[in-house]
């Protein structure tokens, strides 16, 4: 079977692409071993920023006293919730479904792919015959899955990961969360405002260790707030189970230690789906984690064969899947010579504040030499943040004093996601951060802030 091209994965790179290619009229394959939509909309975005919102919704009626409401007899229907989430997932599912099916010359094969060799894709079919197709043209949008670290017990627990964690019906005693990236806060959060104790679990000094410091520890405190137990800097040595309990041991500076809980979530990070693509029969190049090394024009090392999203090892995000996508259709269809080179990139982490950041942290724009000028302004110099009684988290701002332009911001807030896309288009038309201190703000907005964060700019040492 010869198609115009091949898609490898319906996620949110290859899903656009394939509609994109169909609506051309090019002769399309799509194929997905598992459900539509990639991880984004079946284990990721979709259905945890769902159960995070339902999570906030028991937090305030949980706490409403603090606002002067009169709420008992608070309690969470963690059915009900999940319930919820694989709604909204399936309808998600559902129209994908629809906009393949509108378009005749996109075919959708379900089954595992496999090279054969650089042209040629054996599709196995569950229950059919394999099928193998072949095309110039074909794009590796696989995503990845969560990586698994190799401490000793762990394999005879039954644990959790982002992908089964949210088809729970009974809520955990006491979750143990192993990773406080991205995942294991978001998750740890939810589920201690689900009613959980949580203690999350993670090897860094600091959690989220991407940010600066002052980032993380005023999260921290957040978190701390809520009653949920950090032990950072540590090293995992053991899993066991011990009756109904699963018991975690890691060594501490201070000397071993060990935490019992009844569920145990393991978030220390994702691995790329490319172990079983036969990419080796291709010639196709993968580095030392896996991932297919790509250019900065998303190709890979061989002629007609590029790698979209997760796989390719570039910033784990939905939206930088889809702007993957965006580079690709731009050079393949429209002549472009778009590439990932100095991409800015925005992101959130779905936290309540949310941790919001775009472009470079402090102490990333000091390892590439620049020399700096800061603002920084805790939330409760914001009035909007002191009228709603949620001043918790700061904004922060990275200037390169040599032109004025924004190296990189972070805003832990309340909608901090919704805040950092104005800072990130004036990085996009690389204009100086000036412009916003002449600018008028609806009062009273969260955005207002940014009055005052300004102002507060001044050369760093």
């Amino acid at each position: 079977m010869k198609y115009d091209a091949i898609v490898i994965g319906s996620g949110q790179a290859g899903n656009p692409l394939s509609f994109r290619l169909a609506d051309l009229g090019w002769r399309v394959a799509l194929i997905e071993k598992a459900n539509l939509g990639g991880a984004c909309v079946n284990t990721g975005c979709t259905p945890t920023k769902t159960m995070v919102h339902r999570a906030q919704v028991a937090y305030y009626a949980r706490n409403a006293a603090r606002w002067g409401v009169n709420a008992q007899n608070v309690s969470v229907d963690l059915p009900t919730i999940v319930a919820q989430k694989n709604n909204v997932v399936q309808s998600f599912r559902s129209g994908t479904q629809h906009k393949i099916e509108k378009r005749g010359n996109l075919h959708l094969y379900k089954g595992r792919a496999r090279f054969v060799d650089a042209r040629q894709i054996q599709v196995s079919l569950s229950g059919a015959e394999d099928v193998l197709l072949e095309s110039e043209k074909i794009f590796i949008n696989t995503g990845g899955r969560p990586r698994i670290p190799r401490i000793p017990g762990l394999d005879t627990i039954p644990f959790l990961t982002n992908e089964n964690i949210m088809d729970l019906t009974v809520l955990p005693e006491h979750m143990i969360v192993l990773g406080g990236g991205y995942i294991g806060l978001e998750f740890g959060q939810m589920f201690r405002r689900f009613g959980s104790r949580v203690t999350i679990i993670h090897k860094t000094e600091q959690i989220v260790p991407h940010e600066d410091a002052e980032v993380s520890d005023e999260l921290k405190k957040v978190l701390h707030a809520e009653g949920i137990d950090c032990y950072l800097n540590v090293q995992t040595t053991r899993v066991e189970k011990k009756g109904d309990a699963i018991v975690l041991s890691f060594k501490t500076p201070d000397g071993p230690m060990s935490v019992s809980g009844s569920h145990l979530l393991v978030a220390v990070g994702r691995q790329p789906n490319t172990d079983d693509l036969g990419l080796e029969n291709a010639g196709i190049e993968k580095d030392k984690n896996g991932f297919v090394k790509v250019n900065h024009r998303l190709e890979t090392n061989v002629p007609g064969v590029w790698a979209l999203g997760d796989v390719n090892g570039g910033p784990a995000f939905t939206h930088i899947s889809y702007n993957d996508f965006q580079i690709i259709d731009a050079n393949l269809t429209r002549g472009k010579n778009l590439s990932t080179e100095n991409r800015i990139v925005p992101y959130c982490v779905f936290t309540d504040p949310q941790l919001a950041g775009v472009g470079l942290t402090e102490k990333e724009a000091r390892a590439k030499g620049y020399k700096l000028k800061i603002g920084k302004i805790p939330m409760s110099h914001v009035a909007r943040a002191i009228e709603r009684d949620e001043t918790a988290g700061l904004m922060k701002i990275v200037i390169d004093a040599a032109t004025d332009r924004i190296l990189g911001a972070t805003i832990l807030s309340s909608d901090g996601g919704e805040l950092i896309h104005i800072l990130y288009l004036l990085m996009l038309a690389n204009l100086p951060y000036t412009l916003l201190k002449g600018a008028v703000y609806i009062h009273p907005t969260l955005a207002e802030g940014f009055f005052a964060l300004m102002e507060s700019v001044k050369p760093a040492d």
